[in-house]
């Protein structure tokens, strides 16, 4: 009733101002049968037959009463009428017939009022004829109409158009834009998407002559840092003075956001200082950028400064920005330092406590976290949600107290805080990583009581826990019903199935989930297809590992260091080895660093086929590309030298190992000390034997089985007292 008395008055405010001009002089007619408009001067309302003056105004426009009743309509009265509440139709009807009176020619106003009634109703093939008439009576056109027409354009996401009546505007029209006409484009411009024009619009700006203000500025450097240009836009930064405008704060926030955006965040804050210096205001979101940026650079100290500085400077810190600076703290494992920041917070908030729970659960202290619940966050009111509750139950199931975790989910529904299938996810994964299936599955017998549907994640983890324990068959049984119950498998699922298919060497099957995979529009990894490999490499099927090569590479997904690994293994192993070094190459060609793993089959692919000299001089070489060798390295190498003879050197290589900090294993000195028994040298043997007892090392049943093929095992023994006594304390000798 409010709307329509509201509308009913403004009418009546509007042709009441219409009939107090004599030459507008309108009655409305006592007929309830018609309540339109008729010739006469007075306003009828009274008589027991006559509606009252609030039907009359609510009943449909009459244009041929109107018709009727006038002598002749003004141009200031015409566009009082447009301005009322009139469909399109009626409107261009009241235009047109007001254009046929004799003597009368629209007006500029006029013409604005209809355009702004046609742009509303986004009727813009009416309002370019309309231009046209303009033209043909001679009106003088104003910036003003050319800009409503635009804004218009962009409400209707309409850039190019807003676009083309700029232009048009001048070479049509012949009304010269002005920044204002520009800077309305430009915004509309950015609004519809279409950053990379604005450039372009600007320096054709420039071109005319045309003199930007602070807000084109602000536009064109924001299309620029949209398309990633954020060099350009700081290079405007120094460009507005030479227009003569001053950056403001919008300008500065706008590219402390684009820089800290892609990682600048250094250059985010000189210019910080910056707009300090220029007077300028930062607010809230600012200081959020820059602190966020410094955070994901692992710069936190740097962030915590900052926070400083706001409150010095008046500034008060949101949740959010304490939020990151928290969470950057509990990632780099200081939960301390962020539960002493949360103490500075005036009104910590539930998401506050939460990150900081997370961060006690992920570096594994849990009653800590729980100490946060009970010690902060219930004495001032705040109740734990379903993520408190979430990140406990994850991290009881870490430290392995499953059965507490299932404890806490059944205190949580009677707390009235109701599980969701996140939680029961939770428990899935913590029973399925301690490979207690059987517990896994009543949790999803649980969930189907209580009417909720497990999602993608809690299949996948009872699927990978099947494929891990070998029953391939009962994964596929649950990745079979995942469809029927509205659950699509993804990349993690197929992944799994594939692995546990080729654990099981049925590569038949586990191409054919390759190609299911496929056929449901899920695109293979390179995990995907390493899997496959490795399980054909496995097999010694060396055509079907590289035809998958192949077709990794046409997918377009990159070889890995695995896949390389892999593939030097199996033609090292089938005494390839100058392929598998042509692989090496290929691979730090085309930007792949090769690791110790990489380094460790080679070498020893090499020492097996006596090329020992050439292993060692690639052992500089990768010393060179700035990696380590380990024992494993070590130990082929000396193997390789033992087994061409050099087993002096193979002793020196010992020294050096210990002398760089590498610690022999049990394998280094079976090694040493087989191949010494081979050459008969059977006191140095033994010495071998004690000076590994004596730096912690176990004989096991490698070196006893040396020993035993020479003889030598009751004399090597009883040759070094207190290498005697290390051996028989440890329990090495076998009985």
């Amino acid at each position: 009733m409010l709307k329509r008395w509201n509308f009913a008055t403004y009418m009546r405010r509007n042709l009441l101002s219409l009939f107090k001009n004599p030459s507008f002089s309108v009655s409305y007619s006592g007929d309830a049968s018609r309540g339109g408009f008729s010739n006469g001067t007075s306003l009828d309302t009274h008589g027991p037959e006559s509606e009252n003056e609030w039907e009359k105004l609510l009943k449909p426009f009459d244009l041929e009463d109107l018709r009727k009743s006038l002598n002749r309509i003004t141009p200031n009265q015409l566009c009082k009428l447009l301005e009322l509440p009139l469909d399109v139709p009626t409107s261009m009807e009241i235009f047109d017939w007001a254009g046929t009176q004799k003597g009368y020619i629209h007006s500029f106003h006029v013409y604005y009022a209809l355009v702004d009634k046609l742009g509303a109703a986004e009727e813009f093939k009416v309002i370019d004829r309309l231009l046209l008439q303009m033209r043909e009576e001679g009106i003088v056109f104003r910036e003003s109409l050319f800009i409503l027409i635009m804004k218009y354009y962009g409400r209707a996401s309409l850039p190019g158009q807003a676009t083309r009546v700029l232009v048009e505007m001048r070479d049509l029209f012949a009304c010269e834009p002005t920044f204002r006409s520009y800077n309305v484009v430009l915004e509309i411009l950015i609004d519809g998407n279409c950053p990379k024009i604005v450039p372009n619009l600007f320096y054709e700006m420039l071109h005319k002559g045309i003199s930007p203000t602070v807000f084109t500025f602000a536009v064109v450097m924001k299309a620029l840092c949209l398309v990633k240009e954020v060099d350009s836009a700081c290079l405007l930064l120094r460009e507005m003075t030479k227009h003569g405008c001053v950056p403001n704060s919008v300008v500065y926030q706008t590219l402390i956001h684009a820089l800290c955006k892609v990682n600048r965040v250094q250059e985010a804050l000189k210019l910080l200082e910056e707009m300090f210096l220029m007077g300028c205001t930062p607010d809230v979101n600012t200081f959020y950028d820059v602190i966020y940026g410094l955070c994901r650079l692992d710069r936190i100290h740097e962030a915590a400064k900052l926070i400083d500085r706001m409150l010095l400077r008046g500034f008060t810190p949101n949740s959010v920005i304490y939020g990151v600076l928290m969470h950057g703290l509990c990632i780099k494992g200081q939960v301390d330092e962020a539960r002493a920041l949360l103490s500075k917070v005036p009104d910590p908030n539930i998401v506050l406590f939460n990150t900081l729970i997370n961060g006690y659960v992920t570096v594994g202290r849990f009653d800590e976290a729980k100490t946060v619940v009970h010690e902060s966050m219930l004495p001032i009111g705040c109740v734990p949600d379903v993520f408190t509750y979430n990140i406990l139950i994850r991290g009881l199931c870490k430290v392995g107290c499953l059965g507490s975790a299932h404890e806490l989910v059944n205190e949580m529904a009677y707390k009235g805080c109701e599980p969701n299938v996140i939680t029961y996810t939770i428990l899935i994964d913590g029973f399925c990583k301690q490979g207690r299936l059987k517990e896994a599955g009543d949790i999803v017998e649980e969930i189907s009581a209580k009417g909720l549907a497990l999602n993608t994640v809690g299949y996948n983890c009872l699927i990978s826990a099947l494929c891990k324990d070998g029953k391939v068959h009962e994964a596929l049984e649950i990745f079979g019903n995942m469809s029927s119950k509205g659950c699509k498998p993804d990349i993690f699922t197929f992944n799994s199935l594939i692995f546990g298919l080729c654990k099981a060497d049925q590569m038949e099957e586990a191409l054919g989930v390759y190609q299911d995979m496929l056929l449901e529009g899920v695109i293979a990894n390179t995990v995907t297809f390493n899997t496959l490999i490795h399980a054909f490499l496995m097999r010694g099927e060396m055509q079907k590992a590289m035809k998958l090569v192949n077709e990794m590479l046409f997918q377009g997904c990159p070889i890995d260091i695995i896949t390389y690994n892999g593939l030097i293994k199996a033609l090292c192993k089938d005494g390839a080895v100058e392929k598998g070094l042509g692989l090496f190459e290929e691979m730090t060609r085309k930007g792949v660093s090769p690791n110790n793993v990489s380094c460790n089959i080679l070498i020893n692919g090499l020492c097996r086929t006596g090329r020992v000299q050439t292993a060692l001089e690639l052992l500089r070489d990768v010393i060179h590309r700035g990696l380590t060798p380990d024992v494993v390295t070590y130990n082929s190498l000396i193997n390789g030298l033992c087994k061409v003879g050099r087993i002096r050197e193979a002793l020196s290589l010992l020294d050096k190992l210990q002398v760089e900090g590498i610690v022999p294993d049990t394998i280094t000195y079976n090694t040493l000390i087989s191949w010494h028994c081979k050459a008969g040298m059977l006191d140095d043997a033994n010495l071998l034997l004690s000076r590994g007892v004596d730096n912690g090392i176990i004989p096991n049943a490698v070196t006893w089985t040396i020993l035993d093929e020479k003889q030598l095992r009751r004399g090597l023994l009883f040759a070094n007292a207190y290498g005697s006594l290390t051996v028989m304390e440890t329990g090495a000798i076998p009985a």
